[in-house]
């Protein structure tokens, strides 16, 4: 052997099983059957060579890039790939000149795939208009957050939006067993084993990323020799705590928010408690999980019971005195109590019904006998003439008017009969037959 470094030919690493694995054909891409499956509307553009310009958007391994260069396989067109964190205007400009130059020598169209669309900064996205408008390029953008609220709107005008699900546990199964028997680009030529339940495990694991479940079993079948079983054990080894898919600045992240307040004003316990511990598992902010507690029981439990923003006021200052992972326990009382509490948003819808007032109606002046009567000189502008003071009468009660003149009859609190608001409504009741 020579003893030269340069007479060593080292071999080429092979790509990682997820690259190799990576589907060519529509016929080999697994799921997204309501975008690609037979019929459906992107699945006929292919066919039709008119796919339009567009922006993927959906969780991390559901098949964006892959779809993205398939079309452009079976489309015939010069795939162009670049990243919005690395690339700049300057990118964009070259690969449109290219793609002009494409298009009028050889009648080839380009597509231009862009990862992390959403990324991109106002300017770079308006370069693309044109380009997008005219056709020069055919855009796929690829984006995990939601375009609606990431992408300029002129933009969005030009592009039709896909929305891509997490895979479901038996299409994960199914890369997984392909990846176990294909002996060109998988590990058929090892003879690897697997039980249906380890990779029914790793689906589970992967929870809904393609990527994370051929990661996965890669790297099982390192631990291991050829011809050999992969095991639960190995999997759970290399797994460690389950990741769970929660970016607290991403689109996840409001679903995941929304699904907990609103599985609390539901009243499903179970449900509320499932989201809590996927925000304390994801490492949410626990005053931001105290206030939406705190919220929620003032707009949607309201005086049906009163105790409820009692519960938690007291969680919320409990979890900043004893911190976490114990801060846990009042806040998953407080959520109990939250979603297990009578429901009322009578109080909620009264505020907000007189803010509406106050801002869009004549609301008039405060009537002269409940304005401030006590500086010198009040009386003589007939400041809290004629008032009659409650407590000097029977029950504490006396019928006057309140409102200003412009609103006499207006009612904004309409208490319903669930719990304690029971109560109020009947006192309601009686005070206004008086």
């Amino acid at each position: 052997m020579s003893l030269f470094d340069d007479d060593i030919v080292t071999p080429a690493p092979k790509p990682p099983l997820a690259v190799r694995m990576r589907p060519v054909t529509l016929d080999e891409f697994v799921g997204q059957t309501e975008i690609v499956g037979n019929g459906m509307f992107l699945r006929r553009m292919i066919a039709a060579d008119t796919v339009p310009s567009s922006i993927f958007f959906g969780p991390p391994g559901t098949g964006k890039t892959t779809l993205a260069q398939i079309i452009a396989n079976e489309t015939n067109s010069q795939f162009e790939q670049i990243n919005a964190v690395s690339a700049g205007v300057a990118d964009l400009r070259k690969i449109i000149d290219n793609a002009k130059n494409r298009l009028t020598i050889h009648r080839k169209r380009t597509l231009l795939f862009i990862d992390e669309i959403h990324r991109f900064s106002k300017s770079q996205q308006d370069v693309l208009l044109p380009y997008v408008e005219n056709g020069t390029v055919t855009l796929i953008g690829a984006t995990t957050e939601n375009p609606y609220f990431e992408v300029n709107s002129p933009l969005l005008s030009r592009v039709r939006i896909f929305r891509l699900q997490p895979l479901d546990e038996a299409a994960i199964v199914n890369i997984l067993e392909h990846a176990l028997t294909d002996e060109v680009r998988g590990l058929g030529k090892t003879k690897f084993t697997c039980d249906i339940s380890v990779l029914e495990l790793i689906a589970s694991i992967a929870n809904g990323d393609a990527r994370v479940s051929l990661n996965l079993l890669e790297q099982a079948a390192a631990m291991g020799s050829d011809g050999t079983a992969i095991t639960r054990e190995q999997i759970i080894a290399i797994a460690g705590d389950k990741v769970v898919s929660y970016d607290k600045n991403g689109d996840n992240h409001y679903d995941i928010i929304s699904a907990f307040i609103k599985s609390m004003r539901g009243s499903d316990p179970d449900a509320a408690i499932h989201y809590l511990a996927r925000m304390i598992v994801a490492g949410e902010d626990v005053k931001f999980i105290a206030r939406r507690i705190v919220i929620c029981a003032a707009e949607d439990v309201g005086n049906a019971d009163p105790m409820a923003l009692n519960v938690a006021m007291a969680a919320a200052q409990a979890v900043q005195f004893i911190g976490m992972p114990e801060g846990r326990i009042p806040l998953a009382q407080a959520v109990v109590y939250v979603a297990t509490a009578p429901k009322s948003n009578a109080a909620y819808n009264a505020i907000n019904q007189a803010i509406a007032d106050v801002k869009g109606k004549n609301i008039g002046q405060v009537p002269s006998h409940l304005r401030d009567s006590s500086y010198k000189g009040a009386n003589n502008l007939g400041h809290g003439i004629n008032y009659q003071y409650p407590h000097n009468y029977a029950g504490a009660y006396i019928k006057q008017q309140y409102l200003p003149d412009e609103l006499i009859g207006t009612s904004y609190y309409t208490p319903t009969t669930y719990g304690y608001e029971a109560t109020i409504a009947e006192r309601i009741k009686k005070l206004t037959k008086k």
